[in-house]
C-alpha cells in the first residue's frame, strides 16, 4: 500500500489529470463499499479517514470535485453510517453543540450585506468545519472500536499523505533556487498553501512514528515506518510553515509520555531507548535540513528574517486578526456578529479579503457567548469520557491536534473536525464474545 501510494504521487505529478479521476474514484468507491456492506464494520470511518488524509493532496493537484469536498464527504459518509448503525443516545452534548451554531447562522442571513458575492457560500465556508465536527462527534460518541482498528484507520489516513510527500519531492526545484527567505514557501509546498501542507505532513509524521512503536510486527515494518516518518518530517520542515510541524512534534511527545506513564518497568526502559533513538534521528534530520536551507530553517523557527533580525510579528500577523475578532466579541457578546460576518467586517476595515486563522476567536466573534458554551462542550466532553476509556492511548494526541490546528489554521480542512471526533471512540484492546456477536 505504501509503494502504491508512492507510485500514485509520481503518476499524478507526470499526468496531472489523474488527480481529478482519483478524487471522483475515492467518492464513488467509498459510497459503493459503504452501501454494499451496510456499514457493518464502520466502513464510514475508514472512508472518512482516507478522505481526510487525501484532502490537501487533492487541493494541491486540482483533484477536488469541490473545494469543501472532504468536509462534505465526511458529513455524507457519517450520516449514512448513522442510518445503518445508529448513534449513542448519550451523545446529547453534541446535539446541543449543533443547536448552538444555529443562532449565528440566522444572524448571518440577516446581517451579511446583500451585495456580498454569495451569502450562502460565505456562511457555509465559515460553518462547514464546525458542522462537520458536530456530525462526526455524534457518530463516534462512545462507539466501540478495537485498538487494531484505530491503527488501521490511522494508516488509511496516512497513506495518501505519502502520495503528497512524494509529489512534493518531484515538484520542488533545486532548493537553493527557491529557499531564499524565512517566510512560508509555496514552492516547496507543491505550489499550494504551506500552512495546510505542513498540517498534513505533521499529522503523517505522527502517524508513522506512532506506528513504529505500536504497529510494527517486525524490524522490517519498524524500518519502513521510521523512513516514512522521516520523509514527512523533512518535507514538512521545507514548507517553512511552523504550525503543522510543531503540532506533530507535540503529538509525538504526548504519545510517548502516555506510553511511558502506563508502561511497566521493563517497558519503560525499552521505551526510553526507542525514544532516544528517534530523537537522535529527528535531530539528524533537522541538521540535514539546516544544511540544505543554508541555515534558514533555524532562523524561521527563531522568528528571524534571512539576515537574522527578529521579526516584528511572532505569528505572521495572525495576532492582529485574533485581536480584531476579540473586539467583535466584546461589541456583540451575546450572539456574536453572525457566521461569516467577521470576514465581511475585516474586508471593509482592511480593504481586502482575509479569512480567520483562529477558530477559537472566530467562534467568539461570530457566535458570542453561545460560542463559549460550544467550546466548553468540545473541551470537557472527551476528557469526561476518558475517565472510563483509559485504553484510548491516542485520545490526548487527537485533542492536541484539534486544539493546536484550529489555533493556526482554523478549520479550513476536515482533519481537525474528524480527528477530534476520533477522541470520542470507545477503544478496547480486545472485544469480549458479546461484542463480537453484536459486531457480526
Amino acid at each position: 500500500m505504501i509503494l502504491l501510494h508512492a507510485a500514485l504521487g509520481v503518476a499524478i505529478y507526470l499526468l496531472p489529470f489523474l488527480s481529478k479521476i482519483y478524487g471522483f474514484l475515492i467518492l464513488f468507491l467509498s459510497l459503493y463499499f459503504i452501501v454494499k456492506t451496510k456499514n457493518r464494520n464502520n466502513e464510514v470511518l475508514y472512508a472518512s479517514a482516507y478522505v481526510v488524509g487525501v484532502e490537501v493532496f487533492l487541493r494541491m493537484t486540482g483533484g477536488n470535485p469541490n473545494h469543501e469536498f472532504s468536509k462534505y464527504s465526511v458529513i455524507v459518509f457519517l450520516a449514512i453510517g448513522m442510518v445503518y448503525s445508529g448513534i449513542s443516545k448519550n451523545a446529547i452534548p453534541y446535539w446541543i453543540y449543533l443547536i448552538l451554531l444555529l443562532p449565528g447562522v440566522y444572524i448571518a442571513t440577516q446581517s451579511i450585506s446583500l451585495d456580498a458575492p454569495n451569502i450562502r457560500k460565505t456562511i457555509m465556508f465559515n460553518i462547514s468545519g464546525a458542522f462537520c465536527l458536530g456530525v462526526a462527534s455524534l457518530y463516534c460518541y462512545n462507539r466501540k472500536f478495537s485498538f487494531e482498528e484505530i491503527n488501521n484507520l490511522l494508516l488509511l489516513m496516512g497513506l495518501p499523505i505519502i502520495s503528497c510527500a512524494v509529489y512534493l519531492v518531484l515538484y520542488t526545484p533545486e532548493l537553493k533556487e527557491v529557499v531564499t527567505s524565512t517566510g512560508s514557501n509555496s514552492e516547496t509546498s507543491g505550489g499550494f498553501g504551506p500552512n495546510q501542507v505542513a498540517t498534513a505532513l505533521g499529522l503523517g509524521m505522527f502517524i508513522f512514528f506512532a506506528r513504529m512503536i505500536v504497529a510494527s510486527r517486525n524490524k522490517t515494518f519498524l524500518l519502513i515506518n521510521l523512513l516514512v516518518g522521516i520523509l514527512m518530517l523533512y518535507r514538512g520542515l521545507l514548507t517553512f510553515s511552523r504550525g503543522g510541524m510543531i503540532t506533530g512534534f507535540l503529538m509525538i511527545i504526548v504519545f510517548f509520555g502516555f506510553l511511558y506513564v502506563y508502561s511497566r518497568n521493563i517497558g519503560k526502559l525499552k521505551l526510553i531507548y526507542i525514544v532516544g533513538f528517534i530523537f537522535i534521528l529527528l535531530a539528524s534530520t533537522w541538521a540535514y535540513t539546516e544544511s540544505q536551507t543554508g541555515g534558514l530553517i533555524s532562523k524561521r523557527y527563531a522568528n528571524q528574517d534571512a539576515t537574522g533580525r527578529v521579526k516584528d510579528s511572532q505569528l505572521t500577523g495572525r495576532e492582529d486578526l485574533a485581536m480584531g475578532e476579540i473586539e467583535m466579541f466584546l461589541e456583540n457578546p451575546f450572539f456574536g456578529v453572525g457566521a461569516g460576518k467577521g470576514t465581511e467586517i475585516r474586508s471593509e476595515t482592511m480593504g481586502y479579503l482575509v479569512a480567520s486563522h483562529d477558530e477559537l476567536t472566530r467562534i467568539l466573534a461570530e457566535h458570542g457567548s453561545l460560542g463559549i458554551l460550544s467550546l466548553l462542550i468540545l473541551i470537557f466532553t472527551p476528557i469526561f469520557l476518558y475517565l472510563d476509556n483509559k485504553q484510548h492511548i491516542y485520545m490526548l494526541c487527537f485533542l492536541v491536534f484539534w486544539f493546536l490546528t484550529i489555533n493556526h489554521a482554523a478549520m479550513r480542512t476536515a482533519s481537525p473536525a474528524f480527528i477530534y471526533a476520533l477522541s470520542l471512540l470507545k477503544i478496547k484492546f480486545n472485544y469480549d464474545e458479546e461484542d463480537s456477536v453484536h459486531r457480526k
